[in-house]
């Protein structure tokens, strides 16, 4: 890989490391417990949950993204 790439990639590393140790901090505050004992179920269950969110939250920000090019044309 080039040397840009690494940087990139370097970046892309530091900052996911920054977001999980806090987003995880985070939830362990919000509800407690330890999610490596939930069981296969309820994992499975949680990540459904979060990959919903994930397409609202994507479908809302193109959404928002299309109406505010909307505006600029």
């Amino acid at each position: 890989m080039t040397e840009d790439q690494e940087k990139h990639l370097a970046e892309i590393q530091n900052a996911f490391y920054k977001y999980c140790d806090a987003k995880y901090r985070k939830g362990q505050e919000e509800h407690g417990g330890d999610l490596f004992e939930k069981t296969p179920l309820d994992l499975l269950n949680m990540a459904i949950d979060e990959a919903v969110d994930q397409v609202v939250y994507l479908f809302t920000l193109k959404q928002t993204l299309c109406k505010a090019l909307e505006g600029e044309l």
